[in-house]
């Protein structure tokens, strides 16, 4: 998953870097409202955290222009300002959910984990397809109940695969929510990181079907085929 960060103090806009990234997320970070705004407008996002008092356009702003632009990501504001009437106001222009500071990580953490959850109307935090399973919280991956172990880019490929099942996403798609926007990916990094996935989610399983699909020429995609 892929994360915009738009908080002008660098430290908790770093600190917060540091600590999505650990848990497996691909994320940027800019300091102002008007590079937040550009990056949200042109960029696929799964959640974006928002702060409100920003340099050069103010993160209400940056909210609403969104809105009236159409463009859905979730939101999640996160500001000093703690009134209610600041809370109501950010909700009104768009916002979906509101965090004050200090805050705990923790809580921060599971507003987010929610926020990506709703649009897709997951109830819970299992992904499965055939006999694999994705556990988003623990972290955890069985295939025929034998737990496989994959690194945190592994683990957020997979993800982005499991919740468009049966879906071709081309390596652009794929890129863009697995990876940082200046992340320097080179033209067979996918390919690359498609094939660990098939040596731990695939070849293992011999008299399974394969689950991770090539459609040559457009991209990957998780379904259920038979070996040849």
């Amino acid at each position: 998953m892929r994360i915009l960060v738009v908080e002008d103090e660098h430290k908790i806009a770093n600190s917060l870097k540091r600590g999505l990234e650990q848990e497996g997320w691909a994320v940027d970070v800019v300091y102002d409202g008007v590079k937040g705004y550009d990056l949200a407008a042109t960029e696929d996002y799964d959640v974006i955290i928002l702060d409100l008092l920003l340099p050069e356009m103010d993160g209400l702003t940056v909210c609403q222009k969104l809105r009236n632009e159409k463009i859905q990501t979730p939101i999640l504001i996160l500001t000093a300002k703690g009134q209610l009437e600041d809370k109501v106001e950010g909700l009104n222009v768009g916002a979906d959910d509101y965090l004050v500071k200090p805050f705990a990580f923790e809580e921060l953490l599971a507003r987010v984990r929610a926020l990506i959850r709703r649009p897709k109307q997951t109830i819970n935090n299992i992904l499965q397809y055939d006999d694999l399973i994705l556990n988003t919280l623990t972290y955890e991956v069985k295939r025929a109940q034998k737990l496989i172990k994959l690194s945190k880019k592994e683990f957020s490929l997979l993800e982005y695969l499991l919740r468009h099942p049966e879906t071709v996403l081309t390596k652009e798609q794929i890129i863009n929510h697995v990876w940082n926007y200046d992340a320097d990916i080179l033209p067979n990094t996918v390919e690359v990181y498609i094939g660990y996935l098939r040596k731990k989610i695939d070849r293992p399983f011999k008299h399974k079907k394969n689950l991770i699909q090539t459609i040559r020429g457009f991209g990957y995609k998780i379904e259920a085929k038979k070996k040849n």
